[in-house]
């Protein structure tokens, strides 16, 4: 009896006597609560960190802002500007003809052999502290000559007891480029940068001699078209005119990567225990990573050997009044540490956005009605609920390209036959994409009439700009051809009523795909309808992101989705997505699709390297008229970015060009803390319920007890 008098009154003074700050829900340390720290979160483990291998954008969430390139995008102004990010200025480059002389005067695109790019860095910028450069009072190095006793003490990275840093030098520039062609690391882009790197295809082939001898130190094998020229100075020749260069120079592919890094996860005992470059990154940026565990959580902390870096003194008409240049002149990284947590779920990362644990939030379809509302006029304005938080919407129309693609490698649904391009063709009109943006985007984004998104020099809009293969133009506006079109399509091809007209037997087409969850499923269900008109049998391949890349590499899927984000603000970005050299199978292109069609390539090899005009424009235009007629996309569409952020984040501008950003924002978390106090206090008053509940239950038996025992 007297334990349960005693359980009682622990409930009910918990309810009287919790008032003070303290969040019971939070999920990070205490210690936590009142830290300069951005919480965010991830779905899917990054597969690749080095930057000479990663092309996607879950890596480069991290990779943005570890490595540094020459340059980088200027956070506010607008249009996109380059600016130096370690080099000292933008360089202008040096024009060759045939001969080797210097081109003077109007340099156009045929006179051109070979543009030189000379970058200067910055001196006195270092690299995060890092084992592989450790040394011992002789200088010589402690760990990159690991014997079998050492190794049998470290399991993860943080087990080396010794770390120091080095001053980022130009002969890294150099080296980060020679391993774009390592023929152990696969990089996606060493085949597209060896039409225009001079020597870069070439020195390939070298290395691949020599890949059987373990680690390859590439400062012993000379790249004719790249070169240091002295301790900050590099210089980088490159085929004919190429103005887009530059562009790839602000993207980490040409961060630098010391040797000694190189080196030191080049230990077999390393590779082993998975300590390598993919998963422990070395690098100048703001930003450090300091736990890489996928399953659980990534954190980022701040590198204490960041260079000096300020905010931008100045930016966009509208800057200032929005309050972005506040920080003028302030030095970066504003944020010391940045908490990413595995959160797979849609509804868990809106919950926890509500309740203050993670600091911004897109917006589901599944919360979409409670985030934001459609004004009278069309405007997306956000709910009182969201208004009352101090919530803030930012929107932004993304360089971006969704698209529903063939493996043109395929046997039945890929080819130039005239039966597989009708096959193609009435899929892409069954594929209602309009549809899908309303049902599972709630109308964010525009269906893809070609391959370039809106904003990127080539695009067309209005009726001039619509794919006629798949809609017409009717009343002012495009509007999708009716399925009957599809269907005569489909038995032009052999395929009436879904069926093959010599065998009867019905067409099957898979589709491999990636994701989880009650939203995926019922994607998919939305998918299989669509090919349900046509009455084709649509079977899904569901699998995990990693096995899929892989079976994009060795060319297996049938059909699939992917996308692609701009990495600068150029036609030429999203169109080389169907240069046949680029195919993913084989060459680990960027080709998806691996399409091919030699007028195609002729003319993208034509636009790729001009200024913009009307002469570009039409090559554009015929380009694009091909791609629609061979159909190696399906269907797809551009989305527009809807982001919530709360009050206590600062600095916020979409870019959607640059990858390193986290530098410029900032939180307030003080303010941080106090809402969440106030968002999450606890419910104490069911405990004091079930409490007097068992009080009143109990007592009249305690009564009727003690009455029995004084009678007794």
């Amino acid at each position: 009896m007297y334990r349960f008098f005693a359980s009682l009154g622990l409930i009910l003074s918990l309810g009287f006597t919790a008032c003070s700050n303290t969040t019971l829900n939070n999920p990070y340390p205490e210690e936590e609560q009142n830290s300069n720290t951005l919480y965010s979160s991830f779905s899917e483990r990054p597969k690749h960190l080095d930057p000479a291998q990663s092309y996607s954008s879950n890596e480069i969430t991290f990779t943005g802002q570890i490595y540094e390139p020459p340059f980088q995008y200027h956070y506010l102004k607008r249009p996109y500007t380059l600016v130096p990010l370690t080099a000292t200025e933008i360089p202008s480059p040096t024009y060759l003809d045939t001969q080797g002389k210097i081109i003077s005067g109007d340099t156009n695109s045929e006179a051109v052999a070979w543009s030189l790019y000379e970058i200067k860095i910055q001196a006195g910028i270092y690299y995060q502290p890092h084992p592989a450069f450790a040394k011992n009072a002789s200088g010589q190095s402690l760990y990159l000559n690991l014997s079998e006793d050492m190794l049998d003490e470290i399991k993860t990275l943080s087990d080396f007891k010794e770390s120091d840093h080095r001053e980022l030098i130009a002969a890294d520039y150099v080296y980060q480029i020679k391993r774009l062609a390592h023929p152990k690391i696969h990089s996606p882009i060493f085949g597209f940068m060896s039409q225009y790197i001079s020597g870069l295809g070439a020195f390939g082939k070298a290395l691949s001699n020599e890949k059987k001898k373990g680690f390859l130190d590439l400062r012993d094998f000379p790249l004719e078209g790249v070169e240091v020229l002295d301790r900050y100075t590099y210089r980088i020749k490159v085929k004919g005119k190429y103005p887009q260069f530059l562009y790839w120079l602000a993207m980490p592919f040409f961060a630098p990567i010391p040797y000694e890094a190189d080196q030191f996860y080049a230990q077999a005992g390393l590779i082993e225990k998975n300590i390598t470059l993919d998963w422990y990154p070395v690098g100048t940026g703001p930003y450090m990573l300091t736990m890489n565990n996928p399953n659980r959580k990534m954190i980022l902390e701040k590198n204490p050997h960041f260079h000096r870096e300020t905010y931008p003194i100045e930016g966009a008409p509208g800057d200032a009044e929005a309050g972005l240049l506040v920080d003028a002149g302030q030095e970066l990284p504003f944020i010391n540490k940045v908490v990413y947590s595995l959160d797979k779920e849609g509804i868990s990362i809106w919950n926890k956005f509500l309740q203050g644990f993670y600091d911004s939030s897109g917006i589901s379809s599944d919360s979409f009605d409670q985030a934001v509302r459609v004004s009278g006029v069309g405007d997306t304005v956000l709910t009182e609920e969201m208004s009352e938080k101090g919530i803030r919407l930012i929107t932004s129309t993304a360089a971006t390209t969704f698209y529903t693609a063939f493996n043109m490698l395929d046997s039945v649904v890929g080819g130039s036959s005239e039966s597989a391009r009708k096959i193609r063709q009435a899929i892409a009109i069954a594929i209602d994409q309009e549809e899908s943006i309303a049902i599972f985007r709630n109308g964010r984004g525009i269906a893809m009439q070609g391959p370039l998104p809106p904003g990127i020099f080539g695009y067309q809009d209005g009726e001039a700009g619509i794919n006629p293969n798949v809609y017409d133009w009717v009343n002012g506006r495009s509007q999708r051809k009716p399925i009957q079109e599809a269907r005569r399509l489909l038995a032009e091809a052999g395929y009436p009523n879904g069926r093959d007209a010599k065998s009867g037997k019905p067409l099957i087409l898979h589709f491999d795909t990636t994701g989880s969850g009650p939203e995926v499923k019922a994607n998919f269900d939305w998918m299989r309808k669509q090919f349900d008109k046509l009455q084709i049998q649509l079977v899904i391949r569901n699998t995990d992101y990693n096995r899929f890349q892989d079976k994009m590499l060795k060319g297996t899927a049938q059909m699939f989705q992917w996308g692609w984000n701009a990495d600068y603000p150029d036609p030429e970005n999203f169109l080389f997505l169907l240069y046949g050299p680029n195919a993913k199978a084989e060459k680990n292109g960027e080709n998806a699709a691996n399409y091919v069609n030699p007028r195609f390539d002729q003319l993208f090899e034509e636009m790729k390297n001009m200024e913009n005009g009307p002469e570009r424009q039409g090559l554009i235009d015929e380009m694009v008229e091909i791609v629609r007629g061979d159909v190696p996309w399906a269907s797809g569409f551009h989305p527009n970015n809807f982001g919530l952020f709360h009050a206590w984040m600062e600095n916020l501008k979409p870019n959607l060009m640059a990858n390193n950003t986290l530098k410029y924002k900032k939180v307030n978390p003080d303010l941080r803390a106090g809402k969440r106090a106030e968002w999450n206090k606890p419910q104490w008053w069911p405990l004091i319920l079930i409490g007097f509940i068992l009080l009143g239950g109990t007592l009249p038996a305690v009564i009727t007890y003690k009455k029995k025992e004084r009678g007794t």
